[in-house]
């Protein structure tokens, strides 16, 4: 078996916004795994200036890991314990490389049978009149559960929209979930929570920046409404750091972006940790192209969890690679009339 690995830039179809700025393109890698006419994909995403591992030495770690393929998943695995993107595309490849279908990785009824998994669909920040649009977009497309982005425009402007939102929806109707990014200053946290209390949200991310225990610890305890860890897992490798991670802040949920936090295995360690201790938790990509997305979303529903999910990424690219995954009234499906595009996968994978 040969391994190789290729570098892909996403274009936003819209430039997308967030408290760390706005975005245009997004770098991707793929790890290809060859052997015959068998072959695996797996894609390695990185988050600029939020990935732990968004380090000058990337792609020659990336470069190491194909060169040293013969060592095995396990044992790799171990050894790029700082790298969890390519932790992550190294387990895609893997279970490609090991299906019948190099794109059904956990079969199941959302591959076989359209069985879909519930998303929350996202409102990206910007202007107001930019995030209202955003949302009656949302509406007609069907979502019950909208997750908006906030912390980079007047916070007084952000409760005129929430407060927009509630006045035309109920919590019945519309779930609402907000992600500050870690925009709040700790010393007035609490009082935008109180604020933010007031329109019966599911939850926040992320309050303040991640790296605080006591400040978010004292947060989580007093809250008016859960909060949601996000950028805290980032770079707690140790299964020990995050028990204590946990036990120090005891959050209401945590978010796990696999390319973020150590892939599958990552992931079900802060998973099994969580339930322990009564914390809830969901699943998230972090702007992967549809190849990523699609592992995801499969491992996504082999948990067999009904709360919706943040998978909706995947139709904010103009040169996305054609899949079968599509959104329909606030949910992805796996779609059996869809196909993937092959003939970009192979240029891709030579």
């Amino acid at each position: 078996m040969k391994a190789s690995y290729k570098k892909y830039t996403l274009d936003f179809k819209v430039p997308s916004g967030t408290s760390r700025g706005v975005m245009t393109q997004k770098e991707t890698w793929y790890i290809i795994l060859k052997d015959g006419d068998a072959f695996g994909i797996g894609e390695c995403g990185i988050l600029r200036g939020l990935s732990i591992d968004d380090r000058p030495d990337y792609q020659q770690q990336l470069a190491w890991t194909c060169n040293n393929i013969h060592l095995g998943k396990e044992s790799l695995l171990h050894q790029l314990r700082e790298f969890p993107s390519i932790q992550f595309g190294l387990e895609q490849a893997f279970l490609s490389f090991q299906s019948n279908d190099p794109f059904e990785l956990f079969p199941s009824d959302f591959t076989q049978k359209e069985s879909p998994i519930s998303i929350n669909g996202l409102i990206w920040m910007g202007n107001e009149a930019y995030m209202l649009q955003q949302l009656e977009q949302k509406l007609k497309d069907g979502f019950g559960c909208i997750k908006m982005k906030i912390g980079a425009i007047d916070f007084e402007k952000e409760i005129s929209i929430l407060k927009a939102i509630r006045d035309n929806f109920s919590p019945n109707e519309i779930e609402l979930r907000v992600d500050a990014n870690g925009a709040f200053v700790p010393n007035e946290a609490m009082k935008k929570l109180d604020r933010l209390a007031n329109f019966q949200l599911h939850s926040v991310e992320q309050p303040i920046k991640a790296g605080q225990w006591d400040k978010m610890a004292m947060l989580c305890e007093k809250t008016p409404l859960p909060i949601a860890l996000d950028e805290e897992l980032i770079g707690v490798f140790d299964v020990t750091e995050k028990a204590k991670l946990l036990q120090t802040i005891q959050p209401q949920y945590i978010i796990l972006k696999p390319s973020l936090v150590g892939g599958i295995k990552g992931s079900g360690e802060w998973i099994d940790l969580a339930e322990k201790q009564n914390i809830g938790w969901w699943i998230t990509s972090a702007l992967e192209s549809n190849i990523g997305l699609n592992a995801i979303a499969q491992f996504t529903y082999s948990l067999q969890t009904t709360m919706p999910q943040g998978l909706g990424t995947g139709s904010l690219f103009t040169n996305n690679i054609e899949s079968p995954l599509k959104v329909k009234e606030g949910k992805l499906f796996y779609r059996q009339s869809n196909v993937w595009d092959m003939d970009l996968i192979q240029r891709i994978c030579t």
